[in-house]
């Protein structure tokens, strides 16, 4: 019974946003023994002492919670406090931490607050006499983490943390640049150093970096215009928290807490890269990062050692002093020791000639400022110390089972997805080229989905292959299925796929209503959003432009949190950036298909826009684009929308019981007619597509869709 009631009183309080408990003047905090935090009104955030590696630290942390999580950290640079240490809040209304013999630190920079305030939304506030007055707030003053509400401002910067245990400046930062670009950059560089970037630099200046309350991460101009969208959105919002996280290893994250269900605390939903060794730097000099079972780690170059083995950034010192150059004596002569697949900084300072990796290593060995050559087969290059080594992708020994999604796709062997697969039992479905079953990568159990492609099309499923890989290996968005591994093993021909848990669309909104419920109304207008994100990316957004081809129910899957992602990239058109159109043989599905395939008229990306109008409608509706059960006014899907949409009798298109807003179901009708105009220069763009969607942009009265042909 007392768990109940916690957890229902968690769960109120924390619905009250705007709740407050006041810290008066002359209230204090130490880190051990008394009082070591001050609470939010509902307990869920926490300000005051946290243990940290080597003392404590002061901060905001997530109180409500098992794990303690902090999402703010005063004075890093000052860290870590000891076991005496008092946090005051002063008489004069300055925050400030006595250490011992009198030291004084100011924590914050303000003063003449009259009271504190930590909100149940995590912020931190500092106000005058009037209390309508904020002297200060930690959300204006982000130090690793973006909580909900919360922005990063033009010039603001992220810095990560030196460990989970060590809230202390680490060696990564993520800055909101003035230009209007987010980019990542390791503490020693600028420019040609960032790793990471949203490649927004013209969409400047006043672009913040915003996190909503359903975990949507996005850049904003002026506080209206959408930039960039890092996530969508739409995650579950009951009882639920979000936070972004600039973590220790240079890779920022959007985590998820249920507050009502602790197995799912601190899950992660989103990362801008999986890789966990794509920092440059984590290691520090000398040292080299490796991926082992999806986690990361450090090693030391050979002969080289940790200056702290607790804390990888600081980097590697020689086991050994060198004192001369090289050959000291024939027993103890410097050896070359060779380091495969790591990818290096270039520092050169020269480049002998060598033709082989004999010739590099001797050329290092006679030059007394060399300490390593890189021999890549076709040139060698000499460095000195310090050597920075970005990342070291060491594979696994126990490849055949291993699963190392972070270095890309990788490689199978036939008999290793016939073992992941339990000799391909379990069947998800199948199309033209081959079967989809479902598998399990043993050391980390998670479901694969495994695309076999029939051998008896050799020719046509050779090249139905080359164009996923080529396709799904150069594509990473939220609303696409993502490529993880591959097989040519032989005739064979294999693509290991993200397992999505529910399926298809064409699952969802065709099965029989006894069977399975459809989803709402709201669901189903998310993940038409979602698609057309989707869609957009493959035509704008991504290195060249690729035209999907296929675009129908089947082929949009959806993952555990109701996310649409688009699938079967085998149909794809890959265009190069000098070409807008092509011309080919008519591919995809009939009912979906658009008119020029049959007038064999040269393809545009106003195709997919096409298909996109008739599955918006199959989403509207919950039905299929024919359906000879039907009357036969009511039989071809488009036909009927558009005698409906003229008729001003749209709600005839949903379910009587539906909530279902007539006004928007208008405007989604409309963007539907717009896409499937017979005239594909009559049909909007991937890009306004979406904007009509989110309400950007006015939706015009659209033609009948036939009506171009008929004047013509």
């Amino acid at each position: 019974m007392t768990i109940i009631a916690l957890v229902i009183i968690i769960s109120l309080a924390f619905s009250i946003a705007n709740a407050q408990s006041n810290v008066t003047r002359g209230s204090s905090l130490q880190p051990t023994g008394g009082t070591t935090s001050w609470l939010s009104p509902s307990s869920l955030y926490a300000f005051g002492f946290y243990p940290q590696t080597g003392g404590y630290a002061v901060g905001i942390y997530i109180a409500g919670v098992p794990e303690r999580t902090v999402v703010w950290t005063a004075s890093r640079d000052t860290l870590p406090f000891s076991n005496n240490a008092t946090l005051r809040f002063t008489s004069d209304g300055r925050l400030t931490v006595e250490q011992t013999q009198g030291r004084q630190i100011d924590l914050l920079d303000t003063g003449g607050a009259s009271f504190a305030s930590l909100q149940d939304s995590g912020n931190f506030v500092l106000y005058d006499s009037t209390g309508r007055t904020k002297l200060w707030q930690s959300f204006d003053h982000p130090t690793d983490t973006l909580l909900s509400g919360q922005r990063l401002l033009p010039g603001q910067t992220l810095f990560s943390s030196v460990s989970k245990t060590d809230q202390s400046i680490g060696v990564f930062r993520l800055i909101m640049q003035g230009d209007g670009n987010l980019v990542l950059y390791p503490n020693r560089g600028t420019g040609d150093h960032a790793y990471w970037a949203s490649n927004t630099p013209t969409a400047g200046p006043n672009v913040t970096l915003n996190l909503d309350s359903d975990g949507f991460l996005y850049l904003l101009q002026n506080s209206t215009y959408f930039i960039y969208n890092l996530t969508q959105g739409g995650y579950p919002t009951k009882d639920t928290l979000y936070l972004m996280k600039f973590d220790f290893d240079g890779i920022f994250r959007l985590y998820y807490h249920n507050l009502t269900n602790v197995g799912k605390n601190g899950s992660v939903m989103w990362a801008f890269s999986w890789n966990r060794c794509i920092g440059p730097g984590l290691c520090g000099v000398n040292g080299y990062c490796f991926m082992v079972n999806g986690s990361a780690g450090c090693r030391c170059l050979p002969g080289f050692e940790f200056v702290n083995p607790e804390r990888w950034s600081l980097g590697c010192k020689r086991k050994d002093t060198v004192e001369s150059c090289k050959i000291t004596d024939v027993g103890t002569a410097i050896k070359m020791t060779n380091l495969n697949n790591a990818r290096w900084e270039d520092a050169t300072y020269l480049i002998p000639k060598a033709s082989t990796q004999d010739e590099c290593s001797s050329a290092c060995l006679n030059d007394c400022n060399c300490e390593a050559a890189l021999f890549t087969g076709q040139e060698c290059r000499l460095q000195r110390l310090p050597l920075r080594v970005w990342a070291y992708k060491k594979i696994s020994e126990n490849l055949n089972v291993q699963l190392f999604e972070d270095m890309g796709p990788r490689a199978f062997s036939y008999s290793a997805l016939e073992k992941i697969t339990d000799g391909f039992k379990e069947e998800l479905g199948r199309g033209s080229f081959g079967v989809v079953y479902k598998g399990i990568i043993e050391s980390s159990m998670r479901p694969v989905a495994v695309k076999k492609l029939k051998q008896e099309l050799a020719p046509e499923g050779e090249r139905e292959f080359q164009t996923e890989m080529k396709v799904i290996a150069r594509t990473h968005h939220r609303n696409l299925t993502r490529l993880l591994g591959y097989c040519c093993d032989g005739p064979e021909r294999l693509l290991v796929l993200e397992y999505m848990t529910q399926g298809s669309l064409a699952d969802i909104l065709f099965a029989p209503k006894e069977s399975k419920p459809k989803p709402c109304w709201v669901e189903r207008i998310r993940m038409a959003v979602d698609i057309a994100h989707g869609i957009l990316y493959l035509h704008e957004e991504c290195e060249n432009s690729i035209i999907h081809c296929d675009i129908k129910p089947q082929n949009i899957l959806l993952d555990e949190y109701g996310c649409a992602k688009i699938s079967d990239f085998g149909l794809a058109k890959l265009l190069e950036h000098d070409q807008t159109k092509t011309s080919t043989l008519i591919r995809g599905t009939r009912g979906y298909v658009a008119p020029e395939w049959h007038k064999r008229l040269p393809i545009t990306v106003k195709v997919d826009v096409y298909s996109f109008g008739i599955l918006l409608f199959n989403i509207l509706c919950c039905r299929r684009n024919v359906d000879n059960s039907l009357p036969e006014g009511e039989a071809i899907l488009e036909d009927w929308v558009y005698e409906c949409y003229e008729a001003k009798e749209v709600l005839k298109l949903v379910d009587y019981d539906e909530d279902v807003e007539k006004t928007r179901l208008e405007q989604m009708v409309k963007i539907g007619l717009w896409c499937v105009q017979e005239e594909p220069s009559l049909r909007p763009s991937m890009k306004r597509v979406v904007l009509m969607l989110e309400g950007t942009v006015k939706i015009p009265v659209p033609p009948n869709p036939t009506s171009f042909l008929s004047v013509v």
